[in-house]
């Protein structure tokens, strides 16, 4: 008599051990996946609160500016470079329906708490790249649907006394059809730029590789070079694309437009855009 009828149990074959390892593997991986799209999202967004939070704060400490003010007027006013963590700004999609306080750095930690701001990138409103990352997934996901946006599409950055409006280039390489693109939003001289100079180059939106660090250059996708007032004030929005994986890189870039002082009421036009 075996052993196996002595006990009146079966030993489990091959076949049992490999379904019960598969069956545990995808309990694993479900377990990521809602720590991934739900938890990560929670704790972000809490950090998201505390960002604005601590910006209504430190914003409400200084005093309004004036009604025509002589220093700043529709001139760009950079924030003061703001320590690792901090947050010093907001960016506003407004055809996407969001809004998120920008955080100082790109480390991990930072971009837990909302989109992140490249040290070594311009501020808002300099010549040369205001360049930010965000997740696409997970961790607020705060830039999730970048590829929803189209050429001349707004995003507004606000600053502690300004309104700064970005307009997306245009998604054609071609011209007459990039030219007509960027004349729709862009100031002749600016359309002259993205259609046939320095800037031609540009698209609004496109994919490129994770090693393509040139995107965030005071003039992206060229070697870099120390910024100068000849320079556009250009945003760049870096996340990872395909959605759920980091295979690659999704980038849009966005060039000023339009600077208002932040005076009670006086909001940018942009922000109503649907």
């Amino acid at each position: 008599m075996s052993d196996t009828e002595v006990s009146g149990r079966r030993r489990p074959g091959a076949g049992q051990v490999i379904g019960e390892l598969l069956l545990t593997a995808g309990v694993v991986i479900l377990l990521f996946v809602i720590y991934e799209a739900f938890w990560t999202n929670i704790v972000s967004g809490r950090l998201q609160d505390e960002l604005n939070n601590s910006l209504e704060e430190s914003w409400a400490e200084v005093p309004e500016v004036p009604e025509a003010p002589v220093a700043i007027g529709d001139q760009p006013v950079s924030p003061l470079i703001p320590a690792l963590g901090e947050g010093f700004a907001r960016v506003h999609f407004p055809t996407l329906g969001a809004a998120y306080a920008i955080v100082e750095g790109t480390r991990n930690e930072d971009l837990r708490a909302g989109p992140g701001h490249y040290p070594e990138t311009q501020m808002p409103g300099q010549a040369g790249n205001f360049a930010l990352a965000g997740h696409r997934n997970g961790s607020g996901a705060v830039f999730q649907h970048l590829d929803r946006l189209d050429a001349c599409d707004a995003v507004v950055v606000e600053t502690e006394f300004q309104w700064m409006t970005y307009r997306l280039l245009p998604l054609d390489q071609a011209s007459p059809e990039r030219r007509a693109a960027a004349q729709a939003c862009l100031s002749p001289e600016q359309a002259d730029r993205v259609s046939d100079g320095d800037y031609a180059h540009l698209l609004g939106r496109r994919i490129t590789v994770p090693g393509d660090i040139e995107v965030v250059n005071p003039l992206p996708g060229n070697p870099w070079a120390e910024p100068d007032a000849e320079l556009e004030s250009v945003l760049t929005l870096t996340t990872c694309h395909p959605l759920y994986s980091n295979a690659e890189r999704m980038i849009v870039h966005a060039v000023l437009v339009e600077t208002i002082p932040k005076i009670s009421g006086n909001n940018p036009a942009a922000l109503q855009e649907q």
